[in-house]
Protein backbone atom coordinates (compact mmCIF):
# COMPACT_ATOMS: atom_id res chain seq x y z
CA UNK A 1 0.00 0.00 0.00
CA UNK A 2 1.63 3.59 -0.82
CA UNK A 3 2.40 5.29 2.13
CA UNK A 4 0.48 8.49 3.06
CA UNK A 5 2.67 11.69 3.61
CA UNK A 6 1.37 14.00 5.42
CA UNK A 7 2.88 17.63 6.26
CA UNK A 8 1.82 19.73 9.67
CA UNK A 9 1.19 22.97 9.54
CA UNK A 10 0.74 25.07 13.14
CA UNK A 11 2.67 27.80 14.84
CA UNK A 12 2.04 25.92 18.11
CA UNK A 13 4.74 23.02 19.15
CA UNK A 14 2.14 21.41 21.55
CA UNK A 15 -0.73 21.49 18.86
CA UNK A 16 1.88 19.91 16.42
CA UNK A 17 3.11 17.45 18.75
CA UNK A 18 -0.58 16.11 19.40
CA UNK A 19 -1.66 15.54 15.52
CA UNK A 20 1.61 13.86 15.18
CA UNK A 21 0.95 11.74 18.27
CA UNK A 22 -2.72 11.32 16.62
CA UNK A 23 -1.12 10.06 13.27
CA UNK A 24 2.31 8.29 13.59
CA UNK A 25 0.83 4.80 14.73
CA UNK A 26 -1.50 4.94 11.93
CA UNK A 27 -0.15 1.94 9.73
CA UNK A 28 0.94 3.27 5.86
CA UNK A 29 1.18 7.18 7.18
CA UNK A 30 4.32 9.58 7.30
CA UNK A 31 5.00 12.87 8.88
CA UNK A 32 6.92 14.00 6.49
CA UNK A 33 7.26 17.63 7.74
CA UNK A 34 6.36 20.15 10.12
CA UNK A 35 5.98 23.81 9.17
CA UNK A 36 5.37 26.95 11.60
CA UNK A 37 4.01 30.14 9.33
CA UNK A 38 1.94 29.83 5.92
CA UNK A 39 5.07 30.78 4.13
CA UNK A 40 6.85 27.97 5.50
CA UNK A 41 3.74 25.64 4.90
CA UNK A 42 3.58 26.82 1.27
CA UNK A 43 7.81 26.57 0.56
CA UNK A 44 7.78 22.71 2.30
CA UNK A 45 4.26 21.95 -0.06
CA UNK A 46 6.34 22.78 -2.82
CA UNK A 47 9.57 20.88 -1.90
CA UNK A 48 7.68 18.04 -0.15
CA UNK A 49 4.72 17.27 -2.32
CA UNK A 50 2.49 15.54 0.80
CA UNK A 51 -0.30 13.99 -0.11
CA UNK A 52 -1.98 15.66 2.59
CA UNK A 53 -1.03 19.15 4.13
CA UNK A 54 -3.03 20.03 7.78
CA UNK A 55 -3.75 23.84 8.32
CA UNK A 56 -3.52 25.85 10.76
CA UNK A 57 -6.45 28.25 9.69
CA UNK A 58 -4.45 30.84 12.12
CA UNK A 59 -0.88 31.09 10.89
CA UNK A 60 1.40 34.22 10.89
CA UNK A 61 2.70 36.01 7.91
CA UNK A 62 0.13 34.24 5.76
CA UNK A 63 -2.93 32.87 7.05
CA UNK A 64 -4.27 29.62 5.98
CA UNK A 65 -7.17 30.57 3.13
CA UNK A 66 -3.95 32.03 1.51
CA UNK A 67 -1.64 29.23 1.99
CA UNK A 68 -3.92 26.83 1.11
CA UNK A 69 -4.74 28.32 -2.46
CA UNK A 70 -1.03 28.80 -2.90
CA UNK A 71 -0.92 25.20 -1.81
CA UNK A 72 -3.45 23.53 -4.11
CA UNK A 73 -1.53 25.73 -7.24
CA UNK A 74 2.14 24.47 -6.58
CA UNK A 75 0.51 20.93 -5.74
CA UNK A 76 -2.74 20.58 -7.26
CA UNK A 77 -2.83 16.48 -6.05
CA UNK A 78 -1.95 17.68 -2.40
CA UNK A 79 -5.23 17.69 -0.06
CA UNK A 80 -5.74 20.26 2.45
CA UNK A 81 -7.52 19.93 5.95
CA UNK A 82 -8.27 22.66 7.36
CA UNK A 83 -7.84 23.21 11.18
CA UNK A 84 -9.74 26.18 12.83
CA UNK A 85 -10.32 27.12 16.32
CA UNK A 86 -14.42 28.28 15.10
CA UNK A 87 -17.20 27.65 12.87
CA UNK A 88 -17.87 30.62 10.25
CA UNK A 89 -19.98 30.10 7.08
CA UNK A 90 -17.57 33.33 5.25
CA UNK A 91 -14.77 31.01 6.31
CA UNK A 92 -15.96 28.26 4.84
CA UNK A 93 -16.36 29.55 1.72
CA UNK A 94 -13.86 30.69 1.31
CA UNK A 95 -11.99 27.43 1.57
CA UNK A 96 -14.28 25.77 -0.56
CA UNK A 97 -13.26 28.16 -3.06
CA UNK A 98 -9.27 27.84 -2.24
CA UNK A 99 -10.04 24.39 -3.10
CA UNK A 100 -10.25 23.16 0.02
CA UNK A 101 -11.73 19.54 0.55
CA UNK A 102 -11.50 19.27 4.28
CA UNK A 103 -12.29 21.10 7.82
CA UNK A 104 -12.38 20.23 10.94
CA UNK A 105 -12.08 22.24 14.39
CA UNK A 106 -9.25 21.75 16.78
CA UNK A 107 -11.84 20.98 19.68
CA UNK A 108 -12.93 18.05 17.75
CA UNK A 109 -9.43 17.04 16.83
CA UNK A 110 -9.31 13.66 18.51
CA UNK A 111 -12.65 12.54 17.30
CA UNK A 112 -12.62 13.71 13.84
CA UNK A 113 -8.77 14.11 12.81
CA UNK A 114 -7.79 10.41 11.98
CA UNK A 115 -10.64 9.86 9.84
CA UNK A 116 -10.85 13.41 7.87
CA UNK A 117 -6.80 11.62 7.22
CA UNK A 118 -8.27 8.70 5.67
CA UNK A 119 -11.12 10.23 3.62
CA UNK A 120 -8.79 12.70 2.05
CA UNK A 121 -5.71 10.13 1.38
CA UNK A 122 -8.76 7.87 -0.33
CA UNK A 123 -9.32 11.85 -2.28
CA UNK A 124 -12.59 11.90 -0.51
CA UNK A 125 -14.01 15.38 1.14
CA UNK A 126 -13.82 15.28 4.73
CA UNK A 127 -15.84 17.83 6.89
CA UNK A 128 -17.38 17.51 10.11
CA UNK A 129 -21.11 17.52 10.88
CA UNK A 130 -21.53 20.85 12.09
CA UNK A 131 -19.70 22.61 9.69
CA UNK A 132 -21.78 20.10 6.72
CA UNK A 133 -24.96 22.23 8.25
CA UNK A 134 -23.12 25.61 8.14
CA UNK A 135 -22.48 24.79 4.37
CA UNK A 136 -26.07 23.46 3.79
CA UNK A 137 -27.57 26.62 5.16
CA UNK A 138 -25.30 29.10 3.67
CA UNK A 139 -25.38 27.79 0.29
CA UNK A 140 -29.02 26.80 0.10
CA UNK A 141 -31.79 29.27 -0.72
CA UNK A 142 -29.98 31.04 -3.97
CA UNK A 143 -26.32 30.68 -2.95
CA UNK A 144 -23.79 31.89 -0.01
CA UNK A 145 -25.35 34.59 2.56
CA UNK A 146 -23.24 38.19 1.93
CA UNK A 147 -21.20 39.51 4.42
CA UNK A 148 -21.34 42.99 5.14
CA UNK A 149 -17.36 42.79 4.74
CA UNK A 150 -17.52 41.14 2.04
CA UNK A 151 -17.60 43.78 -0.71
CA UNK A 152 -15.16 45.57 0.56
CA UNK A 153 -13.04 42.55 1.12
CA UNK A 154 -13.44 41.26 -1.98
CA UNK A 155 -11.63 44.33 -3.55
CA UNK A 156 -8.30 43.54 -1.72
CA UNK A 157 -5.79 41.99 -4.09
CA UNK A 158 -3.90 38.95 -2.79
CA UNK A 159 -0.87 40.77 -2.05
CA UNK A 160 -2.51 43.30 -0.64
CA UNK A 161 -4.43 40.48 1.85
CA UNK A 162 -1.03 39.44 2.70
CA UNK A 163 -0.36 42.90 3.59
CA UNK A 164 -2.92 43.38 5.68
CA UNK A 165 -1.99 40.27 7.92
CA UNK A 166 1.68 41.84 7.99
CA UNK A 167 0.52 45.02 9.33
CA UNK A 168 -1.75 43.57 11.74
CA UNK A 169 0.57 41.45 13.12
CA UNK A 170 2.89 44.56 13.74
CA UNK A 171 5.18 44.41 11.09
CA UNK A 172 6.66 48.06 9.83
CA UNK A 173 6.68 49.32 6.46
CA UNK A 174 9.99 47.91 5.91
CA UNK A 175 9.59 44.25 7.41
CA UNK A 176 6.55 44.04 5.48
CA UNK A 177 9.16 44.85 2.32
CA UNK A 178 11.93 42.16 3.74
CA UNK A 179 8.69 39.43 4.21
CA UNK A 180 7.78 40.55 0.64
CA UNK A 181 11.31 40.66 -1.18
CA UNK A 182 9.40 43.79 -2.28
CA UNK A 183 11.09 47.68 -2.06
CA UNK A 184 9.89 50.02 0.99
CA UNK A 185 8.47 52.48 -1.21
CA UNK A 186 6.30 49.73 -2.71
CA UNK A 187 5.18 48.57 0.22
CA UNK A 188 4.32 51.90 1.78
CA UNK A 189 2.25 52.69 -1.73
CA UNK A 190 0.39 49.34 -1.04
CA UNK A 191 -0.25 50.01 2.33
CA UNK A 192 -1.93 53.73 1.64
CA UNK A 193 -4.06 52.41 -1.60
CA UNK A 194 -5.43 49.29 1.07
CA UNK A 195 -6.23 52.09 3.60
CA UNK A 196 -7.56 54.04 0.91
CA UNK A 197 -10.09 51.06 -0.30
CA UNK A 198 -11.19 50.16 2.61
CA UNK A 199 -11.59 53.52 4.03
CA UNK A 200 -9.71 53.30 7.18
CA UNK A 201 -7.25 55.95 8.46
CA UNK A 202 -5.39 54.04 11.35
CA UNK A 203 -3.53 50.88 12.38
CA UNK A 204 -5.84 49.83 14.96
CA UNK A 205 -8.81 50.14 12.65
CA UNK A 206 -7.16 47.83 9.89
CA UNK A 207 -6.09 45.38 13.22
CA UNK A 208 -9.68 45.53 13.39
CA UNK A 209 -10.78 44.88 10.32
CA UNK A 210 -8.15 42.31 9.86
CA UNK A 211 -9.65 40.36 13.13
CA UNK A 212 -13.22 40.75 11.88
CA UNK A 213 -12.24 39.31 8.14
CA UNK A 214 -10.47 36.66 9.81
CA UNK A 215 -7.38 37.54 8.40
CA UNK A 216 -5.52 37.79 11.68
CA UNK A 217 -6.85 35.81 14.96
CA UNK A 218 -7.66 37.96 18.11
Amino acid sequence: MKTVRILIADDHDLMRRGVRTLLEPHPGWEICGEATTGREAVAKAEELKPNIVILDISMPDLNGVDAAKRIKKASPDTEVLIFSAHYSDQLIREILEAGVRGYIVKSDSDRDLVIAVESLAKKKPFFTSRATEVMLTSFSDGGPKQDVSEPLRDRLTTREREIVQLLAEGKSSKEVASSLNISVKTAETHRANIMRKLQIHTVSELVRYAIRNQIVEA
